[in-house]
């Protein structure tokens, strides 16, 4: 009831509640308030629970993001198959094939770790989506960025007084590299879990009748740093390849890398201010985008050329052909 000015106090409005607000009473002189996570009827009469919002696999963005990445990691298995099931020939075994299925696997987990993003967020999938999806990258960056060094050593022991390039960087300094590039970024997820770790919220700011579920980072920092060593080794590991690209080779993996990498930094540059400035569940859908996008630039350019030549030119996949030391066509 809303009292008209100068008029007797039987005369007066009937004035609806504001959003958020009811009157279920006869004569109601204000409005009340609506529980945090209620809004009020069309009627303004009763209070209803609020609209939820996040990626869900059962709306049509979440079962695409879903299906593609369920189809990455059925593509790694596939091509995993392929390369041990050839793995005696020259273009498997060049370059360190343990590397390349070490590369596969690790492919398949950052496909794997997009899933986390998708569904309802609750504690422990906030606490290992971003630990899953850096270690995963780091370990799959990590083995090119070996393989680079690889090349550019194999490249170097040609030369004469070079030989003892690969004798300081074996099988062994290989593995350990790449477990120690990794186990840096594990270290930054763990201080990042302990410290300041990610938390399940309900935002009500974005839409004031709906409640968005989402994963707040905990630290800024921590996401920062975790982010900032992917990118360093994906930089360094575009340099060197960049630098190795022309060396003398009929089958130069360094050209296939360095086009590797630069999708792969191109796709994370742009997802930062994407990122950013997409709110609440699309957040979500932006960065399970940058790992599929990523994930796939890097296994059709490193293993896409390999395949082809395995499964439809096999006369290439000798030794002569990938030395150029013969023209077998």
């Amino acid at each position: 009831m809303a009292r008209k000015k100068g008029e007797p106090e039987c005369c007066f409005d009937c004035v609806p509640c504001s959003e958020g607000k009811i009157s279920n009473t006869t004569d109601s002189m204000e409005c009340t308030s609506c529980p945090e996570d209620f809004w009020s009827s069309p009627q303004r009469d009763h209070c209803i629970p609020k609209k939820t919002e996040f990626l869900s696999y059962h709306e049509p963005l979440g079962i695409c993001l879903t299906t593609t990445s369920l189809l990455g990691t059925f593509v790694c298995v596939v091509v995993l198959g392929i390369f041990i099931h050839h793995h005696s020939t020259p273009i498997v075994r060049a370059n360190n094939s343990e590397l390349s299925f070490l590369l596969l696997f690790s492919l398949k987990l950052c496909f794997l770790c997009s899933l986390l993003f998708i569904g309802r967020p609750r504690l422990w999938t906030c606490q290992l989506r971003h630990a899953a999806f850096g270690i995963s990258f780091v370990l799959c960056v990590s083995c090119i960025l070996v393989k680079t060094m690889v090349v550019l050593a194999v490249f170097r022991a040609s030369k004469p007084g070079g030989e003892s390039s690969l004798k300081w960087f074996g099988a062994v300094q290989q593995r350990g590299t790449v477990l120690v590039l990794t186990s840096v970024q594990a270290v930054i997820c763990t201080v990042w879990l302990v410290s300041a770790s990610p938390m399940p919220h309900k935002n009500t700011q974005y839409h004031s009748d709906k409640i968005v579920y989402e994963c707040v980072v905990g630290s800024t920092v921590g996401f920062a740093v975790l982010l900032g060593y992917i990118g360093l080794l994906a930089v360094l590991s575009c340099l060197l390849a960049f630098l190795a690209r022309n060396l003398p080779d009929s089958f130069n993996e360094a050209k296939l890398i360095t086009f590797s990498m630069l999708i792969f930094c191109a796709v994370w540059v742009a997802f930062v201010p994407a990122y950013i400035s997409s709110p609440g569940k699309y957040a979500d859908a932006v960065e399970v985008f940058a790992i599929l996008a990523s994930s796939f630039g890097l296994l059709v350019a490193l293993f896409g050329p390999k395949c082809y030549i395995i499964l439809l030119r096999p006369e290439r996949n000798t030794k002569k052909a990938i030395m150029g030391r013969g023209t077998e066509t």
